[in-house]
């Protein structure tokens, strides 16, 4: 009986009630779900020691030891003075370094040169370093990276010609959609990827190296004699030899990124400057030896006349196992796209969120905690720069404007510590460190632009554009109502926030 009146009381239970109960519950799951959204969506600390020293070396070790060394040997002139460059680029890559470090732990925002310029010499100086970066240099490089990558995965396909144009493109920006998926994702699976492909890269070059120490243990160092590497067919001149510590300096470059993601690192105050020790010395060693495997089994002559150094040596001394070079290249590429889609959007990031660019790129995604509008607008600048065609002389035009904000940056370090000397860096490197860069710096961009005074010159202006742009969407604080109806921002904004919702439904 008692069974029955449970259950007949059960059922005789209003509809209402039940449709209550589903409300109060529904309110409840709601709030709980409010709670777990923080109030301030921050990046996460998921860069570890590890992922740091990958971050650098991935992003250093790019397309550049592929591409460098016929534009070193050629300007330098001779096999033992373009082995003198290389060295010296990296001590000098070193010194720069060890003032980002100071920098870094001093002023511990992710921007790298940007943030730092800003906070020092304030928000012209910041905003052109900035504008240079987004409008040109990044996507310009980005593109000329995906470029070599498309490059070397479809040349099994066409052996006997050059890959088609729109081939080419194609898979340049399937390479980038995909990557820029996978950072908007997740930073943890983007570092990973940044890991695995980094310990790629660094075996491809090992098997280099291995290769070329093989052939001076069989006797072929001939080239690498002091008497034969420094015989000069021609006596470069002092503008010579500074275009090929450019050349050098474009393998080189990427020393500085790890700068961008300072908020991502844990304990940054210990790991960036442990993982700058770390990386750029053992790029240095890697990169030498490599060039010298290069001279032992090339003469300087097949080095000059190669398009694609790796492949060269691969086809003469692998044999039939010289497709490993083409894919070893693709691997170290992809690579390098990841690195500097993950450093460039965190730029963006950081350009919004002083008020430099639209507030819309400082939005981060509440789940992911990763910035996918930035890293929207630096998979779509990349793409339209690779529609236009030839980047290779626009990389020319900006690698006067990256050494040009590497001085500039460094010299901030010298006028802070005079402006507030008494500001706690628990990193502080010896004066000398900064100024023998600076009198380097003074003497290779001043010979590189009496030597390249077109290209030196573009750069320039592509900088000095961002002048009224600074004053007119930046320093104009009271714009009239039409020129942010004109702008749409609104629109942008709501257009984002759907996105957004989207991206969170969808993980």
């Amino acid at each position: 009986m008692d069974g029955q009146n449970g259950s007949s009381s059960i059922c005789s239970r209003p509809h209402g009630a039940v449709t209550d109960d589903k409300k109060k519950r529904k309110k409840k799951e709601k709030k709980e779900e409010k709670e777990k959204i923080p109030d301030r969506v921050t990046l996460k600390k998921e860069i570890g020691l590890l992922s740091a020293c990958t971050i650098i070396i991935g992003n250093i070790i790019g397309s550049g030891i592929f591409i460098s060394p016929k534009g070193v040997l050629e300007h330098s002139g001779s096999v033992g003075l373009a082995l003198v460059v290389w060295l010296l680029g990296g001590c000098i890559a070193a010194l720069g370094s060890l003032c980002y470090a100071e920098l870094g732990v001093t002023i511990p925002k992710s921007g790298g040169d940007y943030s730092y310029v800003t906070e020092i010499f304030g928000g012209l100086m910041g905003f052109l370093l900035l504008w240079s970066a987004v409008l040109i240099m990044y996507p310009t490089t980005l593109a000329v990276i995906a470029l070599t990558f498309s490059s070397y995965v479809l040349q099994p396909v066409f052996p006997n010609c050059v890959p088609p144009y729109m081939a080419t493109r194609m898979m340049s920006a399937t390479c980038l959609l995909l990557l820029t998926w996978v950072n908007c994702s997740s930073v943890r699976m983007a570092t990973r990827i940044q890991d695995a492909f980094t310990v790629g890269k660094l075996m491809a070059l090992g098997l280099i190296i291995v290769v070329g120490l093989v052939q001076i243990c069989n006797g072929n160092y001939e080239a690498l004699t002091p008497q034969v590497a420094f015989s000069l067919d021609r006596t470069p001149s002092v503008g010579q030899i500074a275009l090929a510590f450019l050349q050098a300096s474009f393998a080189f470059s990427g020393w500085n990124f790890l700068n961008y993601v300072t908020e991502e690192v844990v304990e940054p105050r210990r790991n960036l400057p442990r993982a700058i020790y770390i990386s750029i010395p053992l790029v240095t060693f890697v990169y030498t030896l490599t060039n010298i495997a290069y001279f032992s089994s090339m003469s300087p002559e097949e080095l000059l006349s190669s398009n694609a150094v790796a492949v060269t040596f691969g086809e003469k001394l692998l044999g039939m196992f010289s497709v490993i070079m083409p894919i070893s290249v693709a691997l170290s590429t992809f690579g390098g796209i990841n690195g500097y889609l993950f450093t460039s959007s965190r730029l963006c990031f950081s350009g919004a969120r002083e008020g430099h660019l639209p507030s819309l790129l400082a939005m981060i995604h509440y789940k992911n905690c990763t910035p996918i509008p930035a890293l929207l607008v630096c998979c779509t600048a990349t793409i339209v720069i690779l529609c236009i065609g030839e980047t290779h002389n626009l990389i020319n035009y900006v690698s006067f404007i990256n050494y040009l904000s590497y001085g500039v940056t460094i010299a901030g370090l010298l006028y802070y510590r005079w402006k507030k000397p008494n500001l706690y860096r628990p990193i502080k490197v010896n004066l000398l460190v900064p100024v023998c860069y600076l009198m380097f710096w003074a003497l290779l961009l001043g010979f590189s632009l009496y030597s390249e005074p077109v290209v030196c010159g573009v750069g320039l202006v592509i900088m000095l554009t961002g002048v009224p742009v600074y004053f007119l969407g930046v320093h104009w604080k009271e714009k009239p109502k039409c020129i942010y109806n004109f702008i749409g921002e609104s629109c942008l904004r709501k257009s984002a926030l759907r996105f957004l919702g989207f991206c969170t439904k969808f993980n």
